[in-house]
Formats: C-alpha cells, sequence, structure tokens
C-alpha cells in the first residue's frame, strides 16, 4: 500500500476555482485554467487543478449558498456533476473526461467536497453502496456545517466506512489526484471541540488508501487545532492554519503569528496551509471583502511579502486568480523560480524573530547556500538590521536579493531599507 506522504513530498503547486469563481466554476473556465497553467505555469511546478464547492448544485451563481437546494446524486447517495455546469459529465461520466483532458496537459486533477453524507440522500433515504443499509442510517442529523446546509455527519461505523469507501471509490475511477475536505478541520457546530470531525478524518483516510490510488487529502476549514497536530500529520497532506484568506494586509499580518506557531510541524508530506494566494483577477461572481471583478488589493510590496512567506514556511502554493486575465505583473511575481525553489526545496527553515513591526526567516536552498528573509510589517519605510547575534557574518560576504537579483557585500550584520509591508530575502554565498 502507497503511504500518504509519498503523494505530496513537497508543498502542492497549482490553481483552485474560489478565489474567482466561487461555488459556480464551470466546465469551461475549469478547463480554460488548467490549460494557462499547462501552457504557463507548469514548468515552474505548478500542476494541481481543483474544482472548488458546489459542483454538483445546477443552480449555483457565485459565492453564496444556496439553502436546502437540489443537488445532483447517482442513486448510492453520492453527489456528481451539474450537467448544466459540466456538460461531459452527462451519461454518468461523471469528472472522467475532464480529468482526462487535464492529465493530457501533464497536470493532476482535483475536487473540493463537504464533509458527510447529503441531507438530500438521508431524507430520500437512499442506498449506501456495498450495504444492505441506507442513507438515514449513518448519517449523524446533529452534525450539521453551519455555513452550508448541504450535508449531515456520518456516524462512525462499519455502514459510515463503507460509505466513504464508496466515494473514493468513485473519485479513484474519475481519475482524481486531489480531495480537498471542507467542514473537517474546524468544525464550528461543536465549539467546545472544534476537531470533533476526527473519526471523520480517519475514515476518509482509510478510504483513500483503500481505493488504489494516491489522492492528495486537504482539510479545510482553518484555523486546524494545533493541539491535534500529530493525528493531522497522521491523516492529511495540508490542513488550513486559518479561515478564508483574501487580499487584506491584515490577513497577511496575521499570518506571521500562524506561521510561527505550525513552523515546527513543516515535513514531507505535511504542509499547514496558509490558504490560496488571491493574487491577479479575482472575485469574478460576487464581490469577497473587496470589489466584484477586481485585480488583487495586494500591493506589489505585500504581494513579494506573501509569495515570500509562504515558500520561506513551505506552505502550498494554490493560485486563486483567473489565470487568462494575469497582466505581464502577475505572471511575473509568480514564476520567480529562487522563491518557487525555496518553497520547494529549502530545509532548516525557522523563524529567527518577529516584532510589531519585523519578522527575519531563515532556511538553507537545495544547494546548502543560507537564505535570510526579511519582513517590514510596518506602515512606513523601514531600515532594517539582523543582529549578529540572530545570525552572523564573517567578514565580508556577498548575498544576492532573489526578487530584484541584486548583489549586495555585507560585513558583521545584514542591512538593508525596506518599503512599507515589504521584504528582502537574500542568499548568501
Amino acid at each position: 500500500m502507497l503511504k500518504k506522504d509519498t503523494f505530496a513530498p513537497r508543498p502542492p503547486m497549482g490553481w483552485n476555482s474560489w478565489d474567482c469563481y466561487g461555488a459556480a466554476v464551470n466546465e469551461e473556465q475549469l478547463l480554460g485554467n488548467a490549460q494557462y497553467v499547462a501552457d504557463n505555469l507548469r514548468e515552474y511546478g505548478f500542476e494541481y487543478i481543483t474544482c472548488d464547492i458546489q459542483w454538483y448544485e445546477p443552480k449555483a451563481v457565485s459565492n453564496f449558498y444556496n439553502n436546502f437546494t437540489e443537488l445532483c446524486m447517482d442513486e448510492y447517495s453520492r453527489l456528481i456533476p451539474a450537467e448544466n455546469r459540466f456538460p461531459s459529465s452527462a451519461g454518468g461520466a461523471g469528472f472522467k473526461v475532464i480529468a482526462d483532458k487535464i492529465h493530457s496537459m501533464g497536470l493532476k486533477f482535483g475536487i473540493h467536497i463537504m464533509r458527510g453524507i447529503p441531507r438530500q440522500a438521508v431524507h430520500q433515504n437512499t442506498p449506501v453502496k456495498g450495504t444492505d443499509v441506507r442513507a438515514r442510517e449513518i448519517a449523524q442529523g446533529f452534525s450539521l456545517c453551519l455555513w452550508n446546509t448541504d450535508m449531515y455527519g456520518v456516524r462512525t461505523c462499519e455502514a459510515g466506512q463503507k460509505y466513504y469507501d464508496s466515494l473514493f471509490e468513485l473519485y479513484a475511477s474519475w481519475g482524481v489526484d486531489f480531495v480537498k475536505v471542507d467542514d473537517i478541520a474546524n468544525t464550528e457546530f461543536k465549539p467546545h471541540d472544534p476537531y470533533s470531525a476526527r473519526e471523520e478524518i480517519e475514515m476518509i483516510r482509510k478510504a483513500i488508501d483503500r481505493c488504489g490510488r494516491p489522492m492528495v487529502l486537504s482539510l479545510s476549514p482553518g484555523p486546524a487545532v494545533i493541539n491535534e497536530a500529530f493525528h493531522l500529520s497522521q491523516n492529511a497532506n495540508m490542513w488550513r492554519m486559518t479561515g478564508d484568506f483574501w487580499d487584506r494586509w491584515d490577513k497577511l499580518y496575521n499570518m506571521f503569528e500562524r506561521c510561527e506557531k505550525w513552523g515546527p510541524y513543516v515535513k514531507t508530506g505535511c504542509w499547514p496551509d496558509c490558504d490560496m494566494l488571491p493574487l491577479g483577477k479575482i472575485s469574478k461572481n460576487c464581490s469577497c471583502l473587496g470589489d466584484r471583478d477586481r485585480y488583487t488589493n495586494f500591493t506589489p510590496d505585500e504581494q513579494k511579502t506573501m509569495l515570500t512567506l509562504w515558500s520561506i514556511f513551505r506552505s502550498p502554493l494554490i493560485l486563486g486568480g483567473e489565470l487568462r486575465e494575469n497582466r505581464p505583473e502577475d505572471l511575473e511575481v509568480i514564476t520567480n523560480r529562487d522563491i518557487l525553489e525555496i518553497n520547494q526545496y529549502s530545509t532548516d527553515n525557522r523563524q529567527l524573530l518577529r516584532s510589531r513591526y519585523e519578522a527575519v526567516w531563515y532556511c538553507r536552498d537545495k544547494d546548502g547556500n543560507d537564505v535570510v528573509a526579511l519582513f517590514n510589517l510596518s506602515d512606513e519605510e523601514r531600515e532594517a538590521v539582523l543582529s549578529p547575534e540572530l545570525y552572523s557574518i564573517k567578514g565580508e560576504t556577498a548575498a544576492t536579493e532573489l526578487w530584484t537579483k541584486e548583489r549586495a557585500v555585507f560585513k558583521d550584520s545584514i542591512s538593508c531599507t525596506i518599503k512599507p509591508h515589504g521584504v528582502k530575502i537574500y542568499r548568501i554565498k
């Protein structure tokens, strides 16, 4: 049996439909962005194309959910793609045609699912494949998602496991490589126990292991429960450290604290997740913490700060914008090979300093060189000085700033001027 940590030996890189299309992405948009990745980003390591939430809902049009709406479902209580949005799914094909096309581009295919079994299945009391029981017998009627009305939780029992087994058997037949499971890393229906879905996480882990196909498992939403870091690392490849991340400085500022806490738990096959990168054109269908159909609110300096932090922390790098509307500057910021190599191959990553106004991170690159990132978290331009007590330099040392490629020579300590909300990241030889 394949071991789950081999499914994602490095932080996954790719694209997800949520930031630009919310709950309403369709086949053309999904495949169009996949083709952009194949043509422009695959050579840099981006490979996963993930269809986010509500792909089984015919009436979805925005980021908002239609409460208690009709969903597309097969005879075994399993949700299937809405044919009006994904025409190639007609005739029971599911996502196989789309997955095959994405695989032919040299990419991998992912889907979003909600924890549990459809309420629609429970109300209709439809069968569970591989059992003589029906949906009503395995549902936990009290286990609800507070922000989406589609599902009930699943009871921990043999038939409940059979239900999850049948789901991942179906996904394997479609050719799914990545599954983002929502309402599971932090559940709100039990505030005293936000990790109350631990048994369902274990059932999903078993179902993936049994399906015969390696699938990266990503858990949402955050904030994940840090006291459960061991259980998360035993069962998942990615887990969200935060709620939905959008293009606001306060959210980026707060990510430094989250990275500090989760840094010790980053390891091969286990990637605490800072969430998607809201870069380029986002919010195509609905306004989310900003104008509808906008380019990111992050300044160029904030974009570099975000990419640098995600990379030196080694978070997954999942793009969220409508890639086909990228401007040259959008493409440039996401294809900096030096920064991406830090994300994929660096070691000994750790924070050296964090205060209200600054942060410093360290790692070693794939060639064994020291890399130091100095972040200005203040609203003013600042002179940053890294003291020898934190990082010592003996004599004159050459360095390269990885965003600008500018060369510098430091003696005894590193010092530089950094713009507001900006970063300087140096490879030191």
